[in-house]
């Protein structure tokens, strides 16, 4: 009767569906992971641990298999790229769009939010029209690629440093104002140190996005040569590939899950810290 009163005072079930979600989640990559390191040729079937799909074959391992080498260095590339340029105009459009107050401002930030909400799948077709039809001088490859996976990403990089951007105020730089800071002053030693937190953060999550995104790379490659991992996966996983697939994939996980772990730790460190250097800041000023 007193769950009959209460259903959700002692969830009972809420922890059951969520282990069986992450279970579900998690054992079909555990078990492709596990036969990168198979020693035979099965995909399927364990024969015993080996590193030879990784380096150890001398024809069919990722480190011997130009293929693979080329569209993992492409993809580590494009991920590069995507980060140096996307992170700096996201930073400037948060800074930008939380201080704008006049007409037109909210018309620009819904328009600034469309990159999340737009299917992938449409917004790769838009860049790829746009790229043969309007910019049709600099065609589609690795530069049409990299645009397009800015496109996409530069949105959560506005997100994430504008919800920082908010939790700190406008306080610390305002005293630094009244103080008599000059106002790139206030922007280099002020806001920027503050917002180090989510810059750091912004940035993991833009390598990782750039390494995992299909769709928009898919429809602004331009050959064989600007081919990337996903890619790659997609065309091959359902043939009768080796193992060696299986590590390619398992190198890539390993990179987005280090680089997403080292985002959060950063995070972390740097907004633990947080009230001391806001204090040692007011203490400059």
């Amino acid at each position: 009767m007193s769950w009959l009163r209460n259903p959700w005072g002692q969830p009972r079930f809420l922890p059951l569906l969520t282990g069986a979600y992450i279970l579900w989640s998690i054992i079909p990559v555990a078990i492709a992971v596990l036969f990168a390191f198979n020693n035979g040729r099965s995909r399927t079937t364990w024969q015993g641990f080996s590193m030879r799909w990784f380096t150890g074959d001398p024809t069919g391992s990722v480190a011997h298999n130009p293929e693979y080498t080329s569209a993992l260095e492409h993809t580590l590339i494009l991920a590069l790229i995507c980060v140096v340029i996307t992170v700096p105009l996201g930073v400037a459009l948060a800074l930008g769009l939380q201080r704008w107050r006049g007409r037109g401002s909210g018309s620009v930030n819904t328009l600034m939010l469309l990159p999340l909400v737009t299917p992938e799948l449409v917004m790769g077709v838009a860049l790829l029209l746009l790229f043969l039809n309007i910019f049709n001088g600099w065609g589609i490859g690795t530069k049409a690629q990299a645009i397009g996976q800015v496109t996409f990403a530069i949105s959560y990089v506005v997100v994430i440093v504008r919800g920082r951007l908010v939790s700190i105020g406008r306080e610390y730089e305002e005293a630094a104002a009244d103080l008599g800071a000059p106002l790139h002053d206030r922007l280099l030693r002020i806001i920027l140190p503050l917002l180090a937190p989510a810059i750091l953060a912004s940035a993991g999550i833009v390598f990782a996005l750039s390494i995992d995104d299909f769709v928009v790379t898919q429809y602004l490659a331009g050959g064989s040569e600007t081919n990337t991992v996903s890619m790659l996966l997609y065309a091959t996983a359902r043939g009768a590939p080796t193992p060696a697939l299986n590590a390619l994939a398992t190198i890539t996980l390993a990179l987005t899950l280090v680089t997403l772990g080292l985002a959060y730790l950063v995070y972390r460190r740097f907004a633990g810290a947080g009230s001391a250097t806001e204090a040692a800041t007011l203490g400059e000023m």
